[in-house]
């Protein structure tokens, strides 16, 4: 028998798969946003472009915008008791 991987993008197949409709060009206002930082967001990952996405344990979490990381963004979640901070690129980030 062979061992199972744990990789980085396990367990996503219907996490990261697109509705047939919604496949295509990305629109660049999405690519470009600009947040400020205390903004209230939903990690919602665009599985067309894997720089910066987070793990999937934070997809469709809601959080806030805390710093700015060159051209991505630190975003700040509450999971369970603990605050966790996810480093995200603006594709993967939709406002509240």
């Amino acid at each position: 028998m062979v061992k199972r991987s744990h990789g980085f993008r396990v367990g996503t197949r219907r996490k990261l798969s697109k509705h047939p409709r919604d496949r295509g060009k990305i629109s660049l206002r999405n690519m470009f946003q600009k947040l400020e930082i205390g903004d209230k967001v939903v990690i919602k990952p665009e599985p067309a472009i894997h720089k910066g996405l987070p793990f999937s344990r934070f997809f469709n979490k809601e959080g806030k915008v805390v710093d700015k990381r060159g051209s991505a963004y630190l975003v700040q979640i509450k999971e369970g008791n603990r605050l966790k901070k996810v480093i995200c690129n603006p594709v993967h980030i939709k406002k509240i």
